[in-house]
Parts: structure tokens; sequence; C-alpha cells
């Protein structure tokens, strides 16, 4: 894993959960059920909202042991969000490697818009090596291309593009900050992202169960040199598309009491 000191500031939304929404919304404005809303804008050189509202905010340590740990947070009514939801992750250590549950209740009287996502960097493990000798796979098949502020603007098959990656390959000096869908799944309904070493001496995998239809990748090219650009591979799970708040695809309408649960995890392959 490519993170951060317990001293230092998060860089790169590096581990963070992004709740309610992943990824940006455009303008950080959106509509629902009739009534316009607007975000403060968090990403000002781009004029949006992005990663959600939790990010930045102090979670309450739930039950603990030596393999596990349980965190809790209440996102309350604010600007632009005028509902309240009740978030928990749980994170486990085994054999087989580090496994990530997030729930999501809706506490508030009527229904929301909801969407959530992660933003680990997988590494290759030796101290400021660059990603571009590494191997990849990434099992998506569609990618959504984006304009000048990240925004969707359509969707288009891998084949033939420098984001097929779905071999695994060199990594090389692709520039990548773009969403992955219909993705490969494995027998057991998993999709898998991996980094291997150019010797295959060691690998990471990550892996997401099928409440995540939607992966992005983003070898971190727009990320300060003082920020360790391109020595990791951010892979982020993703259950909606981004600006899902306006486009609506795959984003989930959360109904009073109702709770949202995904998992992902990471391993050696």
């Amino acid at each position: 894993m490519d993170g951060y000191g317990p001293e230092e500031m998060c860089t790169g939304a590096r581990g963070q959960s992004l709740i309610p929404w992943p990824n940006r919304i455009k303008g950080g404005s959106y509509e629902w059920e009739g009534s316009a809303f607007q975000l403060d804008l968090s990403e000002p050189d781009k004029g949006g909202a992005i990663h959600g509202l939790t990010r930045w905010r102090n979670w309450d340590v739930g039950e603990q042991a030596e393999d596990s740990i349980s965190f809790a947070q209440t996102l309350h009514a604010c600007q632009g969000w005028p509902w309240v939801i009740d978030c928990r992750l749980d994170y486990t250590l085994d054999d087989d490697g580090l496994g990530v549950r997030i729930s999501v209740v809706n506490r508030s009287p009527v229904p929301c818009p909801f969407g959530t996502g992660a933003h680990p960097y997988l590494s290759l493990g030796l101290p400021d090596q660059v990603i571009d000798v590494g191997l990849v796979q990434v099992p998506g098949r569609t990618y959504l291309p984006v304009d000048d502020r990240g925004i969707p603007t359509g969707h288009e098959r891998v084949d033939g593009t420098e984001y097929d990656l779905r071999e695994l390959q060199q990594l090389g000096a692709r520039h990548i900050d773009v969403a992955y869908t219909d993705l490969l799944r494995d027998g057991d309904g998993r999709a898998r992202v991996k980094l291997v070493r150019q010797d295959r001496s060691a690998a990471v995998e990550l892996w997401v169960d099928g409440t995540y239809p939607y992966l992005e990748i983003f070898t971190g090219d727009t990320l300060p040199q003082e920020h360790r650009r391109r020595t990791g591979l951010g892979v982020e799970p993703m259950t909606c598309a981004p600006d899902a708040f306006n486009s609506g695809e795959g984003l989930i309408i959360l109904k009073p009491g109702q709770t949202h649960t995904g998992e992902w995890g990471i391993q050696p392959p």
C-alpha cells in the first residue's frame, strides 16, 4: 500500500472512504425530487465537488481486536446535503488479506441519493519505486472518457486503446484517470485488479464484490511531486459512475431505514 504516516496529512485521498458519493459532481450541483442543491466546491480548480463528505471527518472506534477494527460516523445534514446517514466501516485481516465492509443506513424520513467508494493506492513495495515498471491487469471492458473537469462524456470499449489492460502487461508511461465498468468477474463474483513487480517477485490484488460495478484507475499524474507522484496506483471501488448525482448512472436510492452494504479487499494473488 502507498499510504501516509500517522503525523502526515493525507494526500491524494489515500485510503479515504468516499461517502455519500465517490469521484466528482459537476459544478457541485444536482437536482433531487424537484429541488436544486449546491455543495461546497471541494475541487476548486475543476469547479466541482469531489469524493463525498466523510473523508475529512473523524470516525469513532467501535469493536477492536488483534485482527479487526470497526469505525462509525453519523453524517448529518449540511450544505447541499439535507439528509442524515449512519456509516460503518469494518476492517478484518486474515490469511486471505484485508477485507473491508461498508454499511450505510438512511436515518432520514425520506429517500436520499447515495453512492460510495474508497481510494487505496497499490504499491510495488519498494521505496520510491514508480509504478511505470509494474505489470498491471484491470478487468474493465468499457471505460468512461472524461472532459477537462473529470466528468464522463460517454462510454467507450477499451479494445485497441491504451486503456485496455485486461491482460497483465507493463503499465509504462500511460496516464490514466478514468472509470472502468462492464467488469470481468471470476466465479466468486469478484472483479480483481492486479499490480505485479516486473520480475514477478511480489504482487498485490484488489477485489470488489458485485455491489461495485465501477473501478476508477488513477496513475497519479496530477499529484504534486512531493506527494509521491506515480509511486502508487489508485484503484477506487465505486458503486456508481462519476457525476452519478446528475447522470443517475449507478446511483443508489436509499429509502428511509434502508441499509446498503458492500465489500472489497486487498490480498496477495
